[in-house]
């Protein structure tokens, strides 16, 4: 399951790059930065996705109206955008994809006076980290003065902390005061409940007089009868003469030439050429930047807001900005920020965009304690599970970074995984995403047991019947590190008596078959095995006296191979070797299935259990299979479809030479009956699950292959195979869930068809132990954690019973 924390936003405040009253020079508007972080939880194994983006510098100085005694300047702005990515055990990600994410992109640059700092560079300054710091302070002095009455700054006392409870914004040309949501409010790093000295307010007025925002700002206080101040900033807003063009460009990884310094002795025609040279310069610099990804109906959208608006504004300048940057933040590009805008006070608006290219990839390993170190992976194996758009040349995108973090976390080779993009201090503007991996132990050795309690004589257990059992398994992954590994299990459920149900499985994997460095996604399986099964075949109907079990052994190789088209469809193919064993409840080899007779012994005139009539079977078959899995978690619910065909081909080779065609065909959709906003803690949709299931067999078709009806995974209600065993089978459900209080209830309804098939099954073992061949069953249950309560009305007998069971039904 994917969850983010919910971010939390601070906003910086706007700043233009050139005085306000300038009646044609062309403008530049450098934007604010937005960011957003989330709290990592505390994961088993966390995967971590952090962006941080720099904004180039960018420089467009134009004249003042009085040929222009300072020169404005553009400088850089640092952002940073961070989003956690907490994904644990990745339970829901094998499948399926989801989740959530955080995260805001932001901008930066600035207007200055001439000198060579600037807005941007005032508000990350040593010197406002330190007001900050000490606005906390509890420590405050009363102003001393009537209440009620105004006062100027300068005549506040620069030895006083004064204590501000109140700031408001008037708007001079409006004459009224302005509400928080105004984006001007973004501006101001004074906050009420504030502590700050007269030097304080007045470095406040001079950002806010120098950023190019107003034409006139002034502060003044009011006093209180509790000794704080109300602050009021009065302003009138800068406009510009109207446009009837827009242009979005990115500006991320280009130089920054550095502007040659205006020599105060140049006489009022070299300052005019001085000017028409950096007009020169920035019109060069906007023909070669590279368009941006803004599409076309943004764009027209944003050139109606500035065809209705008319003159261009300080605060229409602000929406437009903030509609560009929430076009990227909904569409994964965390990094994007909106940096100037250029080209003001003429027909076209430009808006210079550093979007986030991607300038390096950089995969580290690490230790336990966090220390890099050379990784046993080769890299190959890692850098073909990245998305393309994560490469040098793309824009960093946060869904390719989950995508990244999804398909290496599917190689099942590490332990923690984090994707963090920082910026490039090399390539300005850029991107370098560093992907750290710290790898499993590569042997691992596991032992699972598990104690029975078997009758001893008389029928009552006692201790020397205690019987334990369990499961050995190890595994030796990632060999010469290309995710090739062996793994083994031997299960048993009498460690005293191995030999009476020992079952063992040694398979070696063996991935990129075509090569690590071929697209061509196919992996080679190798297993021999020996496993031991109930035969759901011969089992009685209801109402018919007890059938004794038939056990089926099967032993042999298996060797296919899997070829992933893309992470929702595969395509295995391959060929199986075994032999068939059936055996009865005293592990005696039999050939035919037994009855319970009226005197109570034991008839062995059954239907035949194998087709060599000996008991034991040899065959050799092609199995193949395709799977298209378009399923996804939405909140922890299963959505989507699923399809599956398989088709197994007997050669002809083996006992009595079987030639068949088995084929099945799975059908299942998961509806979302409601829209749900995805996130942690959100609620699931309710979902309506319809599944049908066929299988058909034509040639040789032995006991043990037949397809039978009923049980936990086909039609509920029933015991397995309770109502049939047939050569031909229709299975069709439904099942309503209604999500509750952190689980979900469902009512479903079921039904088996052997389509008249059961005959043609050798022995007809349907009709011998008294099966229908055909049953419906309806009821209702509850999911707790892994387990399934319900309880299912059996339509055959028009009985109900409860029934638990573990795992999912689809």
């Amino acid at each position: 399951m994917l969850a983010a924390a919910p971010p939390r936003t601070y906003r910086t405040p706007t700043s233009l790059s050139s005085s306000s009253s300038s009646p044609s020079a062309a403008r530049k508007l450098a934007t604010p930065s937005s960011s957003a972080a989330a709290p990592a939880t505390n994961n088993t194994r966390a995967l971590i996705v952090k962006c941080c983006a720099v904004s180039p510098s960018s420089q467009n100085p134009k004249p003042s109206p009085n040929l222009l005694q300072n020169v404005a300047k553009t400088i850089a702005g640092v952002t940073t955008v961070s989003l956690v990515l907490n994904l644990s055990n990745f339970p829901a990600l094998i499948g399926s994809g989801g989740g959530n994410s955080g995260g805001g992109g932001g901008g930066g640059g600035g207007g200055g006076d001439g000198s060579s700092g600037g807005f941007w560079r005032r508000l990350f300054g040593p010197q406002l980290v330190a007001n900050a710091d000490e606005a906390q302070s509890p420590e405050w002095d009363s102003h001393g003065l009537p209440a009620n009455i105004v006062v100027q700054l300068n005549k506040l006392s620069g030895f006083k902390k004064y204590k501000v409870s109140e700031i408001l914004f008037f708007d001079r040309r409006r004459w009224s005061t302005v509400g928080t949501e105004d984006s001007f409010f973004e501006m101001v790093s004074l906050r009420p409940g504030g502590v700050y000295t007269k030097a304080q307010l007045q470095k406040e007025l001079e950002t806010l007089a120098n950023c190019g925002m107003f034409e006139k700002v002034d502060l003044e206080g009011k006093t209180n009868p509790d000794g704080t101040l109300s602050v009021t900033i009065s302003f009138t807003e800068s406009t510009w003469q109207s446009a009837d063009k827009f242009r979005c460009i990115n500006v991320g990884l280009m130089s920054q030439s550095k502007p040659i310094e205006m020599d105060p002795d140049m006489t009022d025609k070299e300052k005019m050429e001085y000017f028409r040279n950096q007009e020169k310069d920035y019109k060069r610099r906007i023909d070669r930047a590279r368009p941006c990804l803004l599409p076309p109906p943004v764009q027209r959208e944003v050139l109606l807001m500035l065809r209705e608006q008319g003159k261009v504004s300080a605060r229409l300048l602000q929406k437009i900005r903030d509609r560009v940057q929430k076009w990227y933040q909904d569409e994964g590009y965390a990094c994007a920020q909106v940096v100037n805008f250029g080209n003001l006070n003429t027909k076209e608006v430009v808006c210079e965009v550093v979007e986030g290219d991607i300038t390096q990839l950089v995969i580290q390993f690490q230790d336990k304690l966090g220390n890099f170190v050379e990784g046993n992976t080769q890299i190959p194996v890692v850098k073909r599970e990245l998305p393309r758009q994560l490469r040098p040349g793309y824009v960093f995108n946060i869904e390719a970074g989950k995508q990244a973090l999804r398909n290496i976390n599917s190689l099942a080779l590490f332990s923690n995984i984090e994707v963090n993009p920082r910026p490039d201090e090399k390539n300005e503007g850029g991107i370098i995403v560093e992907i750290k991996l710290k790898e499993l132990e590569q042997k691992t050795a596991e032992v699972s047991t598990e104690w029975s309690i078997v009758p001893g004589r008389g029928g009552y257990p006692t201790l020397a019947s205690l019987q334990p059992g369990g499961t050995v398994t190890f595994e030796h992954r990632n060999l010469k590190g290309l995710n090739r590994s062996i793994l083994g299990s031997v299960t048993t459920s009498n460690f005293y008596n191995p030999q009476d149900d020992l079952a063992f499985k040694l398979e070696y994997v063996h991935p990129y078959l075509d090569g690590v460095y071929n697209p061509r996604n196919r992996a080679l399986r190798v297993s021999c095995f020996n496993s031991r099964k109930l035969s759901p075949v011969f089992t009685g109907g209801p109402g018919a006296d007890e059938v004794p079990p038939i056990w089926v052994d099967r032993a042999g190789m298996k060797a296919n191979i899997t070829e992933n088209f893309n992470r929702q469809s595969k395509f295995t193919y391959g060929l199986v070797m075994e032999e068939i064993t059936t055996r009865d409840e005293r592990s005696h080899i039999c050939s035919n299935g037994q009855r319970v007779l009226p005197s109570g012994g034991v008839s062995e005139d059954g239907p035949p259990t194998t087709l060599s009539g000996t008991g034991i079977d040899r065959v050799a078959f092609v199995q193949s299979n395709i799977t298209r899995d378009n399923t996804k978690f939405v909140n922890g619910t299963i959505v989507g479809e699923r399809n599956v065909f398989q088709v197994d081909q007997g050669l002809g080779i083996g006992s009595k030479f079987p030639f068949f065609n088995r084929h099945q065909l799975t059908l299942t959709r998961f509806f979302q009956l409601k829209e749900v906003e995805e996130g942690a803690g959100k609620p699931p949709p309710p979902v309506l699950v319809l599944h049908g299931h066929y299988g058909g067999c034509v040639g040789d078709l032995p006991s043990y292959d037949a397809f039978t009806l009923g049980g936990p995974y086909s039609v509920r209600g029933y015991n397995m195979g309770e109502i049939g065993a047939a050569r031909q089978i229709l299975e069709l459900a439904a099942e309503l869930r209604i999500p509750v209080k952190g689980t979900h209830v469902y009512a479903f309804a079921e039904h088996g068809n052997d389509l008249g098939s059961s005959k043609d099954v050798k022995g007809n073992p349907t009709e011998v132990y008294r099966r229908v061949g055909h049953g419906s069953s309806y009821g209702v249950g509850v999911k707790l954690g892994l387990v399934r309560a319900e309880y299912a009305v059996d339509h055959n007998s028009g009985t109900g019973s409860v029934f638990f069971r573990f795992g999912e039904r689809f």
